[in-house]
């Protein structure tokens, strides 16, 4: 089980609400590319990269990278998946994508805007009458946006309390919002951005409530199906498939601590319960990050960014918020993604714009804003460097 520490780290990475509100990346020097020798080929470059990853004191023991270019792609790992064997990370473990699930709430829901059985102006009181009334007038839009001002039910004390006690404590997914029923919006909706995990709670229950179908059930018949995932899931409870990705809890001195299955997913939900591997997480963000998925004047709503306002943690370069997707502006190009962070695991998912590009970045530890900063900085630098191997190599 967890240690009371591992969930403090928890609550860090689930919680915006108890985080500052700026975006890390004007918090934070930018991304230098790291020095290598100069006649060194790209692909050796990236793989000291991940080396000097790992080979910090409170780096992760593994990491796997993914550059897919159409038909091509190509695998970076360092370190170990499994520090029990030495089983290096695979394409194909099973890993918690953290919240990289919100960008799958939110292609159910930009897909039901599609088909005409959501809009992207249903407010909260039309679709769920029984939230509270202050929360009413929050769009769609805005939940998907993170300018909803709803308050994020994972800082909640009694959620806190019961995860401290339990962490695999089993919630009932669908009351996860009653943690913060009483309290009022903590801004007029639009008029601010924070990111919020009671956000894409709201979006699938609205999901729910506008097609009386199981969210788990629209998520394998929006999204799944079409693109082929096969071993991409939503759980209930803590336990993950095989073969997996062990996460770790990687506090010097203390030897690392395998928290893989340490916190259940029912907590997280349509927030951040999806768990999925390397390969099938880049299908997904090339389908969602490009042209694929969606109509193009649902496409041309989701796109509309809002510049500063970063995912947590934040992606390479400099960010900004879509509809359940970020844009990631580095030195080298343009990307469309979302980041993550949930007990052992940090995770970024990116495409090019045309989706026929991808980038799957994965490591098994945990680093956020308010967690191992000076990781996540080294991280971000890393994963700009990847970016730009993929921007560049025609």
């Amino acid at each position: 089980m967890p240690t009371r520490a591992s969930v403090r780290r928890f609550r860090a990475g689930l919680s915006a609400a108890a985080l500052a509100a700026a975006a890390l990346g004007a918090l934070l020097p930018p991304a230098q590319a790291a020095g290598a020798p100069p006649g060194a080929h790209p692909d050796e470059r990236l793989q000291r990269q991940l080396d000097r990853l790992i080979a910090q004191d409170d780096g992760p023991p593994g990491v796997i990278a993914v550059l897919t270019r159409g038909d091509r792609t190509r695998v970076y790992t360092a370190g170990v998946g499994d520090i029990t064997t030495g089983r290096p990370p695979h394409l194909d473990d099973h890993m918690r994508i953290a919240s990289i699930a919100k960008a799958f709430s939110g292609a159910v829901a930009l897909r039901l805007v599609d088909q005409g059985a959501l809009s992207l102006d249903d407010t909260i009181g039309d679709v769920l009458p029984e939230q509270p009334e202050a929360w009413h007038a929050v769009t769609l839009r805005q939940l998907l946006q993170h300018t909803s001002g709803l308050p994020d039910f994972s800082a909640a004390p009694a959620f806190l309390r019961i995860l401290q006690a339990d962490p695999r404590h089993v919630f009932d997914s669908r009351t996860l919002l009653d943690f913060v029923a009483r309290e009022p919006l903590l801004f007029v909706p639009g008029s601010l951005y924070e990111y919020s995990n009671s956000d894409n709670i709201a979006v699938a229950l609205m999901a729910e409530a506008a097609t009386g179908r199981r969210y788990e059930d629209l998520l394998k018949d929006l999204v799944y199906r079409p693109l082929g995932l096969r071993r991409t899931s939503l759980p209930q409870g803590y336990r993950l498939p095989r073969p997996f990705l062990h996460g770790y809890d990687v506090s010097p001195p203390a030897a690392p601590e395998d928290v893989s299955e340490a916190v259940g997913a029912s907590g997280v939900w349509a927030s951040g319960g999806v768990v999925s591997t390397p390969r099938e997480l880049g299908a997904f963000i090339r389908a969602y990050g490009g042209p694929g998925l969606l109509s193009r004047k649902t496409r041309a709503e989701q796109l509309a960014f809002r510049p500063g306002d970063a995912s947590e943690p934040a992606g390479p370069g400099t960010n900004a918020a879509g509809l359940a997707l970020f844009q990631y502006t580095t030195r080298c190009g343009v990307l469309y993604g979302h980041t993550g962070n949930f007990p052992g695991y940090t995770q970024l998912a990116a495409a090019t714009p045309d989706g026929t590009r991808s980038l799957t970045f994965s490591v098994n530890t945990q680093t956020s804003k308010g967690n191992k900063p000076a990781l996540l900085a080294r991280l971000r630098t890393v994963q700009e460097d990847f970016a730009c191997a993929l921007l560049k190599d025609r």
